[in-house]
């Protein structure tokens, strides 16, 4: 199974990835590896996480307080938001 980003999901994890390497050197890097994790786990067990909005799942990361929000295709994962838990919850309702 193959996934892809919205754009602006694509924007926040890249933002974040350079947030955290601004915080500490190779922190970003490590962010990274997490989310990629996490996203292997979606990959391999898409219905594995329960749906927070209609077809949307969210996988909870875990060293880090954010979520991977997303749906299934036909043959692909779209991520619709690499959400910083503490974010407003609602803020990526619009990129479906």
């Amino acid at each position: 199974m193959t996934y892809s980003f919205h754009h602006e999901a694509e924007a926040e994890f890249v933002d974040a990835i350079d947030y955290y390497e601004e915080c500490e050197n190779g922190l970003g890097e490590d962010f990274s590896l997490e989310i990629n994790s996490t996203i292997r786990n979606i990959l391999a067990f898409p219905t594995a996480w329960p749906t927070i909005d209609g077809s949307v799942r969210r996988c909870l990361a875990h060293r880090f307080p954010f979520g991977v929000l997303y749906s299934i295709e036909q043959n692909s994962i779209l991520i619709l938001a690499v959400m910083h838990l503490h974010r407003h919850p609602d803020y990526w309702k619009k990129r479906r």
